[in-house]
């Protein structure tokens, strides 16, 4: 027989730190998504010509791609679509495994890439980097590198 726990509310403070970094989460997201439309990209957009930029010969297995972004193959496939109708990449077939693709870098890709780069770097400076001290950063990214640590240990399970 199961027996029930009681629910650890969170306290006003926990509460705070979680409303904080729910708001934080979603005004970024919106800002460097604003930043980003000028150039016709959005922020997943972005991810994959980084992903695709920093992957060896500038192409992933569709599989691997889904993973890094954390998107299903089909939403991946979709976004895909629309990417290789804007000439940043194209597929290609596995020559080892004929069910396999491969998401491809196009040269217009990489120039893109190279010209949005700059801007949304500038924009990550301006709405988060400059406005945490050198030691915040460093306090931030020990508090949040066991949550990413957790959080990559739960992939994939129910």
């Amino acid at each position: 027989m199961e027996t029930e726990t009681a629910t650890r509310w969170l306290t006003d403070e926990e509460q705070c730190a979680w409303r904080t970094h729910l708001e934080v989460n979603r005004l970024l997201t919106y800002q460097l998504e604003k930043d980003l439309q000028p150039f016709g990209l959005t922020m997943n957009d972005y991810e994959i010509l980084v992903n695709l930029s920093e992957a060896e010969d500038v192409r992933l297995r569709m599989s691997d791609l889904a993973a890094a972004t954390l998107q299903s193959k089909s939403r991946l496939s979709h976004q895909i679509t629309r990417m290789e109708n804007a000439d940043l990449v194209r597929r290609e077939n596995c020559e080892s495994d004929r069910r396999g693709l491969y998401a491809v870098l196009t040269e217009h890709g990489l120039a893109t890439m190279k010209k949005v780069a700059p801007h949304h770097v500038a924009s990550v400076r301006r709405h988060f980097i400059d406005l945490v001290t050198p030691e915040g950063l460093s306090e931030l990214n020990k508090t949040l590198k066991p949550i990413a640590e957790h959080l990559r240990g739960q992939r994939g399970r129910p």
